[in-house]
């Protein structure tokens, strides 16, 4: 080997030392002074990689968290002051101790107006022989007063007496701001005992149909319809809590688990809001009614059996509008007022939309033929 081959072979072997020394050296100083690097005029130069994630000092110990971390801590510190147990409060007679008033946590809710207002599902607060009270994280207990619900949207909002209250923000569930993967919290009072128990996953899927057992008997199966699917665990008691996402706004009213795991669904937040809105003018709730059971005919059916897309009447209401309108059973609702029922836009979506006392225009397909029929909508007892 000539000189200068050893002395370039000497150079290289050099310089391979000199780096992995600067980067052990780097790792030690990284490791031992996270946040090394603000002493840096040139800091903004140091790579995003070598910076140390958000750094939380308790008790002279330095506790890493990551930013996920941080989002969800943050947004639970934000939100949980206003999520409430709800409480159902009977009285009963006992053979031994006589007359007993009994309390037992039966669901969540979440405060969403300062002077009292509570949203959480119908079926938690659907039995009428009973009361409720609504049980704050802080402790304090508020008589509900007023009770309204509506059990086509799975939907109840409660009224307290109460002033300056924490509130829950309502965020975005249309589909073009809410992804699948997307980190997702919910809070709820687990199994009806666990108050405010945490849980975090993703959205696992959107525009899904669920048919579910409603909490009282007299409710029977509710299919809903364009709902939100997510691993995030939802236990019994967590039905009418929030779905959060990482800002800590509610994207979702968490309602029904499936017979597996992490499989929970929840209510789109952008089906509340319509609700809330008329129910703050009116002080109470106001429904639209047509008078139809249905299910939703999903285009690959539809396509599969030479149907219209829309929605299939299993059965019509004696006296309802549809009833009067000359609705049947077997028929498919392909329109109402002008507008398309599919998937994504459910006949409960656009009925959402419209008033009592509306005279609209229905089109249904009987058995390949379109007819279009008239009706006046009323009030939802």
């Amino acid at each position: 080997m000539t000189a200068d081959r050893k002395k370039l072979v000497l150079i290289i072997l050099g310089l391979v030392l000199l780096i992995l020394t600067a980067g052990l050296i780097g790792g030690v100083v990284a490791s031992t002074y996270p946040n090394w690097y603000q002493k840096l005029p040139f800091k903004n130069l140091v790579p995003a990689s070598l910076r140390p994630t958000t750094l939380e000092v308790k008790n002279s110990k330095e506790v890493v968290r990551t930013v996920e971390e941080s989002a969800v801590i943050e947004a639970v510190k934000k939100t949980s002051p206003a999520v409430v147990s709800i409480i159902a409060k009977t009285v009963n007679f006992d053979p031994y101790l006589g007359t007993v008033n009994d309390q037992q946590g039966i669901g969540t809710g979440f405060i969403v107006d300062s002077s009292g207002i509570v949203i959480t599902n119908s079926h938690v607060v659907c039995d009428k022989t009973v009361s409720y009270d609504v049980l704050t994280a802080d402790g304090k207990s508020y008589a509900v007063e007023k009770v309204d619900t509506d059990p086509a949207n799975d939907i109840g909002i409660l009224k307290i007496k109460a002033n300056g209250l924490p509130t829950v923000s309502l965020g975005d569930s249309d589909p073009s701001s809410i992804k699948l993967g997307q980190k997702v919290i919910a809070i709820g009072n687990a199994l009806g005992q666990f108050q405010n128990t945490i849980t975090v996953g993703v959205i696992s899927g959107v525009g899904r149909v669920v048919t579910a057992s409603g909490g009282c008997a007299t409710l029977g199966k509710e299919t809903l319809n364009n709902v939100i699917q997510t691993d995030a665990a939802i236990n019994p008691g967590n039905s009418g809590g929030p779905l959060l996402d990482l800002s800590g706004t509610a994207i979702g009213i968490n309602f029904a688990t499936a017979d597996a795991q992490n499989i929970g669904f929840v209510i789109p937040i952008n089906r509340v809001k319509p609700i809330l809105d008329q129910y703050k003018k009116q002080g109470r709730i106001i429904k639209p009614f047509l008078g139809v059971r249905y299910r939703l005919i999903e285009p690959k059916e539809a396509v599969a059996r030479g149907v219209p897309e829309g929605a299939f009447v299993s059965s019509v209401v004696a006296g309802s509008p549809a009833d009067e309108a000359g609705v049947e059973a077997g028929d498919i609702i392909t329109k109402v007022a002008g507008k398309k029922i599919t998937l994504s836009n459910d006949l409960v979506s656009v009925l959402n939309d419209l008033t009592v006392g509306q005279s609209i225009e229905v089109e249904i397909n009987r058995a390949g033929k379109t007819i279009k029929l008239k009706a006046t909508l009323k009030e939802a007892s």
